[in-house]
């Protein structure tokens, strides 16, 4: 995929740098520039969350990762963006003692100026094949001279559900197929009366990738695994080890900490292909083959599948534009 270079680059630096000295002072330079464009300035980003996860080890805003959360906040009450969204695993809002720091977060955005929105979201909302919920929020500088309009009457219309299906709420509710026992490149047929276009097999022709670039991208053990063969489709509730069933969703994509997805009908692990459609991902996109196969991975589960993070943009769009 052609992707155009970004106006100002890339930065490689640790986000709690750009609190601190040169980093700070050339981000404030150019949050001023586009400010004095009159353009507005947007914050996007999603600080690693596993201290917030349910799975994880529950640090909360005291682990490593979890203060990243406290410093990105920071920023956006120190330069005072026109608008962010801030993304994180749906722990961080139901979890009572991570809840209060979330709490705390917003407390500090309305201080500095800032009108929220948040909503807790599942990715098969949007049209991606994969049960991912979490939770965002976002936020607009009251008073701000790039709005032409007031933030504070109007958030209450924020578009949320602009790209949202209208079967949302009752999707997981419906009759997916269960366990199927394993049969190596075995067919079954779709089920009738079911949303195919939210399910992995869809995908996976969709983005034909078995053609993908990333195709041959994918961990093999020294030796075959027996039990690769033996764990049914469509069981996928065990931590690891999770054989995905062709005709249902997927569940969240998270290809680290020992977690092992299994293909449906191959006995076999996952492709970087593979996973890149389960994150809804345009066919066209691809991983550098450059980059290690750990992270390959870890840079696609630890991504925002694509079409959620395209609905919630357009969202965002519809709204500063003031045609919602």
């Amino acid at each position: 995929m052609a992707i155009p270079e970004p106006t100002h680059g890339y930065s490689l630096a640790d986000i709690s740098w750009m609190l601190e000295g040169k980093h700070f002072a050339k981000l404030s330079r150019l949050v001023q520039l586009e400010k004095d464009n009159l353009k507005p300035v947007g914050f996007i980003g999603g600080p690693p969350c596993p201290d917030f996860s349910v799975g994880g080890k529950n640090k909360g805003q005291h682990g490593e990762n979890g203060k990243l959360s406290g410093t990105y906040i920071d920023l956006i009450c120190t330069l005072k963006p026109d608008f962010f969204l801030f993304e994180n695993v749906k722990g961080l809002y139901r979890t009572s003692k991570h809840r209060a720091f979330f709490e705390e977060i917003k407390s500090k955005l309305r201080s500095a100026g800032y009108v929220l929105t948040e909503r807790l979201v599942n990715a098969l909302w949007y049209g991606a094949p994969q049960d991912r919920e979490r939770i965002l929020l976002v936020g607009f500088l009251s008073g701000s001279e790039r709005f032409n309009f007031d933030v504070a009457s109007k958030i209450s219309l924020f578009p949320w559900n602009l790209h949202e299906r209208e079967d949302a709420e009752v999707l997981k509710s419906l009759p997916w197929p269960e366990r199927t026992p394993f049969r190596e490149n075995g067919g079954i047929p779709p089920p009738e009366g079911l949303p195919l276009e939210l399910t992995v097999e869809y995908w996976f022709q969709k983005n034909n990738v078995l053609q993908h670039p990333n195709s041959g991208h994918v961990f093999k053990p020294r030796a075959g695994l027996a039990k690769f063969k033996v764990i049914d489709e469509g069981d996928d509730k065990k931590k690891s080890y999770k054989r995905l069933h062709r005709w249902r969703y997927s569940p969240t994509a998270a290809y680290g900490n020992n977690e092992v997805h299994l293909h449906p009908y191959q006995a076999r692990r996952l492709t970087v292909a593979e996973t890149l459609a389960i994150q809804s991902l345009p066919a066209d996109f691809l991983v550098p083959p450059t980059i290690p196969l750990s992270s390959m991975f870890k840079t696609v589960g630890n991504g925002v599948p694509y079409m959620l993070s395209k609905a919630i943009a357009d969202s965002i769009s519809v709204f500063i534009s003031d045609k919602g």
